[in-house]
């Protein structure tokens, strides 16, 4: 008989493993405790912009191939916008300096002898701090790689650190940085070309995945927390849903897609590592559009309180992530604060400041450090018919979309493997 997958946490790594096992059907359960899916990946319509916002932002790479292929799958291709080149606009809030890195088209980084497109102060032999990072062993910081100080750490590194892996240079791992660069930066303009959700996360990463569940006949449940999982000897044996105990049979298999720190209350002995630090977002309902409709405006802001400036028509947005020096500041003094960098990065003039809506993301990843790389727990399990998927798993990347999406493939495959397998010796 085909196993029954039980799939517990609809954020991108659950969804990602249902939407591959879609095709076994009524044989795929999915279990979130939340209203709705898509976890740290989520939409909602808020009461004081009236207007739908994600709760971060959530910026891709058009290299990132798993956020492809899941797309693909899920039929929203085409719901990611971003400029129509690789192109990174940054400005300087404490001089007005303007710039925009500029990465060339080819592999071998001829771009960087051109000062026109690389960070401003900086010369060609800045940048082989690259090969440093990419010749990194586990134990090294981005700050041990590229150092501290000067124009391309402040204007690049630094910035690029605290975005990609939510950690200030000096604890992150470079190891977590190396994929980063190999994937995109290193394979030349047509895989790094910044790309975000065209109208919200909920439409370009969740609808069209619930849709393409539905649509196979994969039971969802929203709202429906699993309490505990059992064991016996080296199975799972059943789940306790909201106080019903639901039998696991030795050829079902279980997914355990949900955050860390929730992991580690549901299997015993699992080594999890630790949050890391939080990312808060702030997000302003603006008088007049800032794009056409459809479009979106990136810009990173080096020297002020935000980090990165989103509009998307009559919606900015800022996210500040490596934030535990500003995520205690009252809502009103952090949307004050940004939205000066806001008005200069969008040169919006001295428009005063728009209804915003802060939202603070406390364990937004997982902690990103040297030290924290070994307690990320393989898919396989020592339990034959339980797998785990997050980002936080031993994918090898940081903590993001493209982490989380890997993971959740990775699990389905190894499901499928079982499955077929256990058919076999049937």
């Amino acid at each position: 008989m085909t196993p029954h997958i039980h799939i517990i946490g609809a954020g991108m790594a659950g969804l990602a493993a249902a939407v591959r096992l879609a095709h076994l059907g009524p044989r795929v359960t999915v279990y979130e405790a939340a209203p709705r899916a898509g976890g740290r990946c989520r939409s909602y319509h808020d009461p004081q912009l009236d207007c739908v916002i994600d709760n971060g932002n959530h910026l891709l790479l058009s290299g990132n191939t798993a956020v492809m292929a899941y797309l693909d799958e899920i039929g929203a291709g085409d719901r990611l916008a971003g400029p129509p080149e690789a192109a990174f606009p940054f400005i300087d809030v404490t001089t007005g300096a303007r710039w925009c890195v500029q990465p060339g088209a080819g592999v071998i980084p001829w771009w960087i002898l051109n000062a026109s497109r690389r960070v401003p102060e900086t010369t060609a032999a800045d940048y082989l701090s690259v090969l440093r990072v990419l010749r990194a062993d586990e134990r090294s910081t981005m700050a041990d790689c590229v150092g501290t100080s000067g124009a391309l750490y402040r204007r690049f590194w630094e910035p690029l650190t605290v975005g990609a892996i939510n950690t200030a240079p000096a604890r992150a791992a470079a190891a977590l940085m190396r994929p980063v660069l190999r994937e995109t930066f290193m394979k030349g303009a047509a895989a790094c070309r910044p790309l975000v959700a065209r109208n919200s996360l909920a439409d370009t990463f969740v609808d069209p995945a619930l849709a393409v569940l539905a649509r196979a006949g994969v039971t969802v449940r929203l709202g429906t927390r699993v309490r505990a999982v059992h064991f016996e000897k080296d199975a799972v044996s059943a789940l306790n849903i909201e106080g019903d105990i639901a039998a696991v049979n030795t050829n079902d298999i279980v997914i355990l897609a949900v955050p860390p720190w929730i992991a580690e209350t549901l299997v015993p002995d699992l080594k999890v590592p630790p949050p890391g630090e939080p990312i808060v977002n702030v997000h302003y309902r603006l008088k007049q559009p800032a794009t056409p409709a459809g479009e979106v405006r990136i810009v990173g802001v080096i020297g002020g309180c935000a980090q990165w400036v989103f509009a998307h028509g009559d919606l900015a947005s800022v996210t500040i992530s490596a934030a535990a020096a500003v995520v205690d500041q009252p809502a009103e003094v952090l949307s004050a604060n940004c939205w000066r960098d806001v008005a200069l990065a969008l040169e919006l003039g001295n428009t005063a400041e728009p209804p915003a809506r802060v939202v603070k993301e406390r364990r937004a990843t997982f902690d990103q450090t040297p030290e924290m790389q070994g307690l990320r727990p393989q898919a396989a399990t020592a339990c034959h018919n339980l797998l785990l998927a997050g980002d936080w798993t031993a994918t090898g990347l940081p903590a993001t979309i493209e982490g989380a999406l890997r993971s959740g493939f990775k699990a389905a495959a190894l499901a499928a493997q079982r499955a077929a397998a256990d058919s076999k010796a049937a």
